[in-house]
């Protein structure tokens, strides 16, 4: 059974860093289209970046040039690193991986409908 956990979850306050860290089980992270969500309270789970089984990354563009996501393939984990936060960056973080053989897309990030394993989730919250 896929398993997806996150962690690095925090407060911080605008400006800061953090990075989160996503380890998977009964999924290689090297094979597959994987991904990182955002879900602040009263809005909608959108994709914020995601990374294909070749290395290729895709960003939403409110984090484009302050985000960046990577794999691990040694200890088999997915992160993102987030630089120059900001408040409207605050919301519950999810890890998310499609099956195998499904595309990972080179201009936008997921969405919701297309991942198929998640996380529980991280929050992150970032002061002004």
């Amino acid at each position: 059974q896929v398993q997806l956990v996150e962690s690095g979850g925090g407060s911080v306050q605008a400006g800061g860093s953090l990075r989160l860290s996503c380890a998977a089980s009964a999924y290689t992270v090297s094979n597959g289209c994987m991904g990182w969500f955002r879900q602040a309270p009263g809005k909608e789970r959108e994709g914020v970046a995601a990374i294909d089984s070749t290395g290729s990354t895709s960003y939403t563009d409110s984090v484009k040039g302050r985000f960046t996501i990577s794999r691990d393939n040694a200890k088999n984990t997915l992160s993102l690193q987030m630089d120059s936060l900001k408040p409207e960056d605050s919301a519950m973080y999810y890890c998310a991986a499609r099956w195998y053989g499904s595309p990972c897309y080179r201009r936008r990030p997921l969405s919701r409908n297309e991942a198929n394993y998640w996380g529980q989730g991280t929050q992150v919250t970032v002061s002004s």
